[in-house]
């Protein structure tokens, strides 16, 4: 049995995924600080379903705190799956300090404790958001990310420099995931499925920005999970065609590998609430906005790389994924 180390484990995306590891056979080690960037009680209710499994441990560690070295020492890690950050893009333009001390700061000296016990397989959360600037739709991991837009997609670009660079230095095998706006049951709530529900049940408005006129590869968090786990033995390998001339950013002659995780059908901001009233069987009260800054209008993943790796493309339909968060909300909050 192996044992992979769930950063984020109180989180969203880290929560599902260690109970996927823990039903697929994996012993796993869940690490959170449990902040209070969003309501705790609901990260707390997260762990409490995971700690009813026998086969999940969870420590309560912040990355940037000497413990984290603890961890590593008492636990033989085989895997590591990054998922802790400071989230949200519109939270870093006002508080930047944030996303330097998690995002940056922390991942290093995870990365750092990765390679001094020999972690076989280092992964991690990017984002779409490195895009930024990008306008070439679908975003590519073969396209250049050098024009982020925000502070939070820096972070993100930061961590896959960092990444490389370890690879590079030490060998160390690392994939990098740069995932779509996930979404799905036990979600954040400050994203937009819980943000539209929330304010539809109680009849307020909410606000819709660039007018509606968005687009967005929306994927089920069960998609997601089932993508990492299957990376998790598809350890990079160097690449020894790799052309440092024409060089291409999504691998390398290091152990260093970057893939998009998302559903590539484009769904309308408009359908997007329309299915959520429809659902509810309530109508929304939106307040129109212009484009909030560091956001982007449109966003699409090119998936035939992750396709070709694992065999599994996500493809959840957004009719199916928005139900199973309603019910989920319904039943949370007792509705």
């Amino acid at each position: 049995m192996e044992t992979v180390l769930v950063t984020g484990a109180a989180g969203f995306i880290g929560f599902h995924l260690s109970k996927k590891l823990c039903d697929e056979g994996y012993k796993v080690i869940g690490i959170d600080n449990l902040n209070e960037y969003y309501d705790v009680d609901l990260k707390k209710a997260r762990i409490k379903i995971l700690q009813d499994l026998s086969s999940f441990t969870f420590y309560k560690v912040d990355l940037n705190e000497l413990a984290l070295g603890d961890v590593f020492k008492s636990c033989k890690i085989d895997v590591v799956v990054n998922l802790a950050a400071q989230a949200g893009v519109r939270h870093s333009i006002e508080c930047p300090d944030d996303y330097v001390s998690s995002n940056i700061s922390g991942f290093v000296k995870l990365i750092e404790l990765s390679k001094q016990y020999k972690i076989r397989h280092f992964m991690y959360a990017s984002s779409a958001s490195v895009y930024g600037a990008n306008k070439s739709i679908p975003f590519k991991t073969t396209d250049s990310t050098d024009h982020p837009i925000s502070l939070y997609a820096a972070s993100k670009k930061s961590n896959e420099l960092i990444a490389h660079s370890y690879s590079a230095l030490f060998g160390l095998p690392v994939t990098g995931l740069r995932f779509f706006s996930v979404y799905g049951p036990y979600g954040r709530p400050d994203m937009a499925l819980f943000k539209f529900t929330k304010a539809i049940l109680e009849e307020k408005p909410m606000d819709v920005y660039n007018h509606g006129k968005m687009k967005r590869s929306f994927t089920f968090v069960d998609d997601v999970c089932e993508s990492v786990f299957r990376l998790i033995n598809k350890i990079p390998r160097n690449n020894d065609n790799w052309d440092g001339i024409n060089m291409n950013p999504s691998s390398s002659f290091a152990p260093y590998r970057v893939f998009n995780v998302g559903n590539d059908q484009v769904v309308d901001l408009v359908y997007y609430i329309g299915l959520i009233e429809n659902r509810l069987n309530k109508k929304a009260i939106m307040n129109y906005l212009p484009m909030q800054p560091g956001d982007i209008s449109e966003s699409k993943p090119h998936l035939q790389d992750l396709v070709d790796e694992i065999d599994y493309r996500p493809s959840t339909s957004i009719e199916k994924g928005i139900n199973a968060f309603i019910d989920w909300y319904r039943e949370y909050y007792k509705i």
